[in-house]
């Protein structure tokens, strides 16, 4: 691990665009030793007026470009190109032949995430599924909206919206039979966030937090009976 001795790390960013810079600004005045890499020689001059020594021009595709920065010792890499190959790539041989414990990929298209699954590149960051999320958030439906998810530690945070017939409407949250490895964590009602104690009776239309284990998503939604009627007893014949 390259931590400075200001207490922050040593954070190699590559790509110069509006994000990496922000990006670098942000981690710089959070006192961390940041080196940007950026292709594009207009760009890199315009970065360089500000970053000055702490931006490279080169293409980060290329190891002796990803040496001279300094990729040996830098505790995470953040690869935020305009291409999602060239991030996939970056974060790939930054773990497996530098050693890099920390990466951070951006996906521009949603539908490369599997490319990033499958290489095991995590995490990754799409702005497209993160916009996607505040309008699932802002938009009134019976369903649920993955706020969190931490793969690799086995938890997940979940926002659900309680339908009028779902079973647990009208129940105190200690009388719930919630699946092994579930929590509610938080309620939203009428605009209003609290956290839940056991005497908190759940009422429709109300949105709540929980924190699972993510193999038991589905036996957590059919619990609470996230649509209308779901989860109710069949009618007797």
């Amino acid at each position: 691990m390259a931590e400075q001795p200001g207490g922050g790390d040593y954070m190699l960013v590559v790509g110069g665009g509006k994000v990496g810079w922000n990006l670098a600004r942000e981690l710089i005045d959070k006192g961390n030793e940041v080196t940007v890499i950026e292709s594009d020689r207009e760009r890199f001059l315009t970065i360089e007026q500000e970053l000055e020594h702490r931006v490279h021009y080169g293409d980060a595709s290329e190891l002796w470009v990803l040496e001279r920065a300094g990729i040996a010792r830098a505790a995470m890499v953040i690869a935020v190109t305009g291409d999602d190959e060239d991030n996939l790539l970056i974060c790939q041989v930054a773990k497996d032949k530098y050693g890099v414990e920390r990466v951070i990929a951006r996906v521009n298209n949603p539908r490369n995430r599997q490319h990033f699954e499958l290489l095991g590149v995590k995490p990754y960051v799409s702005a497209t599924d993160l916009i996607l999320r505040l309008i699932e958030r802002e938009v009134p439906r019976y369903g649920l909206v993955h706020l969190l998810d931490l793969a690799d530690a086995g938890i997940e945070i979940i926002d659900l919206l309680i339908g009028e017939k779902a079973q647990v409407v009208g129940r105190r949250l200690d009388e719930l039979e919630m699946p092994k490895g579930s929590l509610l964590i938080s309620v939203m009602r009428e605009g209003r966030g609290f956290v839940p104690t056991p005497d908190t009776v759940l009422e429709p239309g109300d949105e709540v937090l929980a924190v699972l284990d993510p193999t038991i998503e589905e036996e957590l939604t059919g619990y609470l009976g996230l649509e209308e009627g779901k989860g109710e007893p069949a009618p007797e014949p």
